[in-house]
């Protein structure tokens, strides 16, 4: 049976995740929107798509009430991936995060039911879990969270359940845990730790971890994450519905193993990085010290099968820095 067509909006869609997403519902044969203020995304990660006549960019902000309604406008599913990340950054400013990924949230949410989207699928945080400290992380057990940030994507997901129940929104979080990959940003002072360790280590300078390395991570490749989010919108399944999901590999690795990968992956370009000495410093405030996602519930209800292990994912990603960062 062939697959119907849809209208897609992905918001923040010139980010790491949401360019990918969008590139992938392309390559799919649907019709891709864009809606993105260029804040931390970057139009050369469009420079591949630009010009298919099945995508579209809308330049807005999701603070802007009307820049959200233009953007549903005819648009069968929204994937919500638009946010101000890092910890750090709403540990220094949790009003802008906050109203970025608060207020921002409350309008795609409020132009998604008034538009009449079939449903609302966002980008959910692995920071929720917050002081829990059980291992595998449940979705249905959370702790306090411990950022202006985890309380932002804690508040998103309460706002998208009241909005299933008091309007009959469809919607679904899909918590993400450490996601990596192709695109993902290696410059500014808050980059991911990946993207970051690779660039340095390329140029032969000592990656700093922080902490002793012995924190742990569930590092979840992209493809997994694009997985998610098409099942996310395919299921037809009720039961799978206006609730969220952990989106990772259901592994964990300890930094130093991250770094460990790194230099071995590395090294086969450029045999200078194998010794390449690693510095430590202070552990970062607001960091849980281990993180471990329990994939069961999206296994059982989505069909989740993810296809990259992190030393997979790792492989990819370096292949892809090397050649587009060298």
């Amino acid at each position: 049976m062939e697959e119907i067509k849809s209208t897609i909006l992905i918001t923040g869609g010139a980010g790491f995740i949401g360019s990918n997403l969008c590139e992938y519902f392309l390559s799919k044969g649907h019709e891709v929107v864009c809606l993105d203020n260029f804040a931390t995304g970057y139009r050369h990660n469009l420079k591949d798509i630009v010009n298919n006549p099945n995508f579209r960019v809308i330049e807005g902000d999701i603070r802007n009430a009307t820049d959200c309604q233009n953007a549903v406008k005819g648009v069968d599913y929204v994937l919500h991936q638009a946010a101000l990340g890092s910890v750090p950054r709403s540990i220094i400013d949790p009003v802008t995060t906050n109203d970025v990924n608060v207020s921002g949230f409350l309008n795609m949410l409020v132009a998604s039911r008034d538009a009449k989207v079939k449903r609302f699928i966002y980008a959910a945080s692995s920071s929720t879990y917050g002081d829990s400290v059980g291992l595998p992380k449940v979705e249905a057990v959370i702790g306090k969270p411990l950022s202006p940030y985890a309380i932002t994507k804690y508040v998103n997901e309460l706002y998208a359940e009241n909005f299933s129940r008091t309007y009959g929104l469809e919607t679904i979080g899909l918590r993400y845990f450490n996601v990596f990959g192709r695109k993902q940003d290696p410059n500014g002072a808050y980059a991911a730790v990946i993207p970051k360790f690779v660039m340095q280590l390329m140029q032969l300078e000592s990656p700093k971890i922080n902490g002793d390395g012995n924190y742990s991570r569930d590092f979840t490749y992209i493809d997994n994450v694009i997985q998610m989010n098409e099942l996310a919108m395919r299921t037809k399944n009720p039961e799978a519905v206006n609730t969220v999901y952990n989106t990772a590999y259901g592994d964990r690795n300890t930094l130093n193993n991250l770094v460990d990968y790194l230099k071995e992956f590395l090294s086969e370009y450029d045999q200078r990085i194998a010794n390449v000495a690693v510095e430590y410093g202070p552990n970062r405030a607001g960091d849980i010290p281990h993180s471990l996602a329990s994939i069961d519930k999206a296994k059982e209800l989505l069909g989740y099968n993810p296809h990259y292990s992190m030393q997979a994912g790792l492989k990819e990603a370096v292949n892809w820095y090397w050649d587009n960062l060298k």
